[in-house]
């Protein structure tokens, strides 16, 4: 589409420096993140080695901000209406064909961005800082659907066209608003020399002695050159126990068997233990005790009677009434909704309370969060104290971080931070049926319940919902191990298998990367199982 001569609707930042004003309409790329104000010519790449390691970013110059150019598309509708109806197109040519093209999901870059923004300064693979932004999304969509195959190993040309595009019945697509190339040498499949790679010499740790048990070196040998080479990336730890016994332990990216790891939602699961524990000894009645005992809720907004019945046991298996969905951007309830709040309790109870949601799992962040602030003003001495007096110290655990909630609770929603070591002896824990050290900590009963398939998660293939435990069965060998574990964002994993007497901690930092879990399946069926099983 051709663009008239429309008058601007919002007025877009000035443009600000001189390399701005001589390169309208190009993109440029560079190795590392710059300044608008400090990038010159110098920094833009002519060609660039692509290693599974590199950081690659890229600089856009329009002469106008998106805002306008979808306002030349479609003269007669408003700001607010093109912003919720269009965004950017990202067209990539490997090789002059056509490889990937995306309209991105209208939302990102936010509204105040599309108005005044007359440049794009953003990652599309930042390996030390990268959150999985919405450029870096775009990019890995491109690897996933069609960039992975054709970025094979040796040079190659990529071209990057940016148009504006709205939709309503049908795209409109605008002209080319900027694009650039750059010769890439691709180099990401690195050869490993396993004999130039050791494995951590083992020594015993709090309550993990040294298995005698045999494994595969080699293949965890090509696992950890893999891992150095960035064939996976951001792997901070794997710890395997056997038979209750230490038998693997690898770090990377400089952490060690005492760094603390932030394994986001993996710390959900802790929440589950201490409401086990807490109902054995009889601060909660029962995990069909309904919260309407533990709030007035006819203080909090969209009260129903319906909402006042809802269960430990519906809080525990991500299936309440409450509406709220984190896998749903737009879901009232979303967790993202809840971080900026000053009350996340309030900010739960408030929801309001659908029948039709209820029994059906949905990943539901908020109600572990209620969860949480129930245990604390029910226990004595409050979550924290009761935990630590409880869990950690029979487990020998001493060193770990809480995050906390505004209100100064352990927040349950995740980010509990420990060593490796410690998480896997938490998982042997389950292992062992609630018994460390001969000692009954958690009762047998609540380990089965925890463990057992309460609710199968639709949309995906033979996975299942515990009390706060994942369950699924993962393939290596030709063969099918299933496992109940802990799981959170960036990689995060510790893993409890059912007929195999294995424990297995991974810990890592690909926070918001689509890879993140993908990997560890990889790793886990490629590599870790075929070396610790017959």
């Amino acid at each position: 589409m051709c663009f008239g001569q429309v008058k601007n609707i919002v007025e877009p930042e000035l443009i600000k420096t001189e390399l701005h004003q001589s390169n309208i309409g190009k993109i440029f790329f560079t190795e590392q993140r710059l300044s608008y104000e400090s990038i010159n010519e110098g920094s833009f790449l002519k060609t660039y080695k692509l290693t599974n390691k590199s950081n690659l970013f890229f600089v856009a110059y329009f002469n106008n901000s998106l805002t306008n150019y979808k306002h030349q598309i479609l003269p007669e509708y408003s700001g607010d209406t093109l912003f919720k109806i269009g965004n950017y197109q990202f067209s990539i040519y490997i090789d002059s064909k056509l490889t990937y093209q995306s309209n991105l999901l209208p939302g990102a870059p936010q509204s105040k961005n599309q108005d005044k923004d007359t440049y794009l300064n953003r990652p599309f693979i930042d390996n030390i800082n990268g959150q999985g932004t919405w450029s870096e999304s775009f990019w890995n969509r491109f690897m996933r659907n069609g960039g992975d195959k054709t970025l094979t190993d040796g040079n190659h040309l990529l071209k990057m066209e940016i148009r504006p595009y709205v939709q309503t019945d049908t795209i409109i697509t605008g002209n080319i608003i900027a694009s650039g190339e750059l010769i890439l040498d691709v180099l990401r499949k690195p050869k490993i020399n396993i004999r130039k790679i050791k494995l951590n010499q083992l020594t015993p740790y709090n309550g993990l002695e040294i298995s005698n048990s045999s494994f595969d070196k080699k293949k965890i040998k090509y696992l950890k050159g893999a891992i150095d080479e960035g064939v996976f990336k951001k792997i901070n730890s794997i710890v395997v126990i056997k038979n209750g016994n230490l038998l693997i332990e690898e770090y990377f990216n400089g952490e060690n068997r005492y760094s603390l790891h932030d394994p986001r939602s993996v710390g959900k699961s802790f929440a589950s233990t201490m409401t086990g524990i807490a109902i054995n000894e009889g601060f909660i009645k029962s995990d069909s005790q309904t919260i309407s005992g533990f709030y007035q809720l006819t203080q909090f907004q969209n009260f129903t009677q319906s909402k006042g019945n809802a269960t430990i046991k519906d809080l525990l298996t991500m299936s309440s009434g409450f509406d709220g969905n984190d896998e749903v951007d737009n879901s009232v309830g979303n967790e993202e909704n809840m971080y900026t709040t000053e009350d996340w309790v309030k900010f739960t109870l408030d929801l309001p309370y659908q029948d039709s949601l209820k029994e059906k799992w949905h990943y539901f962040t908020a109600g572990v969060v209620l969860l949480g602030d129930i245990l604390n003003k029910t226990v004595p001495k409050g979550l924290e104290k009761y935990a630590d007096e409880k869990l950690f110290k029979p487990l020998g655990i001493s060193n770990y971080k809480w995050q906390y909630t505004p209100q100064n609770v352990p927040n349950t929603a995740g980010g509990i931070q420990m060593n490796a070591l410690d998480f896997a002896k938490y998982g042997q824990l389950y292992k062992n049926g609630g018994i460390w050290n001969s000692q009954q900590i958690l009762s047998k009963t609540w380990v089965e319940q925890s463990l057992n398939k309460q609710k199968q998660i639709l949309g995906r293939d033979n996975e299942y919902y515990g009390y706060l435990f994942w369950n699924k069965t993962f393939k290596a060998n030709d063969k099918d191990y299933e496992a109940y574990y802990c799981a959170g964002n960036g990689g995060n994993y510790i893993l409890i298998f059912k007929n195999e007497p294995l424990v297995i901690v991974i810990t890592a930092s690909a926070y918001g990367q689509y890879y993140a879990h993908s990997q560890v399946t990889e790793m886990l069926s490629k590599y870790i199982l075929p070396a610790v099983t017959k």
